[in-house]
């Protein structure tokens, strides 16, 4: 005869089979939500790689649709000769960086010449990504012959587009550019007299520059290009105002 206890005891294999039918059904119930929450979550991943994927294709679409610059388009004429200007300009900023204490002097030269660089660089890539040779076909400066744009904007340019004309009429001869007698006296004079002199050149340096990049906005209608132009322009006249006023506190002695 078994004891009591044991033959009044419900089966331990039956109380975990009712927790699990209860279970099952708690289950059951989240079962939707889960699905839900989960389709959701797919729905906002394809919508998102979907709209990367218009976003990719309308890139594309766009690049097609603006067509490469001539090798000798004004884009590429000014790539080529902005370059050449533009190492000119790190020149003169690491020479006067080796003549001279002066912190101020030294620190506009360094800004000088690594934004310079970069933009060179720019440039550099330009030409490539168009297919074109690095060395141009024609003389220096012959692309700011070519004529300004008729478009809305051209009156804008016209003054700017008049004065570029004029700089590039006698071809090679590129706006500000110092000549290797003053790189040579750069270089052989320091302190104060090295600072006045690098001034004085980088500022007639900065004003040819500005005519470059002011004749390309008005020969160009590539956003890329006329986006950097442009921003040269802002940058170098506030870069001269900055230089005409440290030569005023640095008479010549």
């Amino acid at each position: 005869m078994r004891p009591a206890a044991e033959a009044g005891a419900v089966p331990e294999a039956e109380v975990p089979s009712e927790a699990g039918e209860a279970g099952d059904g708690r289950s059951g119930a989240a079962q939707p939500h889960r699905s839900a929450a989960g389709l959701t979550a797919f729905i906002a991943v394809a919508l998102a790689l979907v709209l990367v994927a218009v976003s990719l294709i309308a890139g594309r679409v766009t690049a097609v649709a603006e067509p490469s610059p001539s090798t000798r388009s004004a884009e590429a004429g000014f790539a080529r000769d902005m370059q050449t200007h533009h190492d000119q300009a790190v020149q003169m900023s690491m020479i006067v960086r080796d003549r001279s204490d002066d912190p101020e002097v030294r620190l506009l030269a360094y800004d000088i010449a690594t934004s310079q660089s970069q933009q060179a660089g720019q440039m550099f890539g330009w030409l490539a990504v168009w297919g074109l040779p690095q060395a141009s076909p024609d003389p220096p400066m012959t692309w700011m012959r070519l004529p300004v744009l008729s478009d809305a904007g051209g009156a804008a340019h016209s003054d700017h587009a008049s004065a570029a004309t004029d700089a590039g009429a006698d071809a090679g001869a590129m706006p500000g550019m110092a000549t290797r007698e003053q790189l040579d006296e750069l270089r052989r004079l320091s302190g104060r007299d090295a600072e006045r002199l690098f001034l004085q050149l980088m500022i007639a340096h900065h004003q040819g520059g500005i005519e470059m990049a002011e004749g390309v906005v008005a020969r160009s209608g590539n956003p890329v290009v006329t986006d950097l132009a442009g921003s040269m322009v802002t940058a170098q006249r506030a870069e001269v105002s900055l230089m005409e006023a440290m030569l005023a506190d640095r008479p010549a002695e």
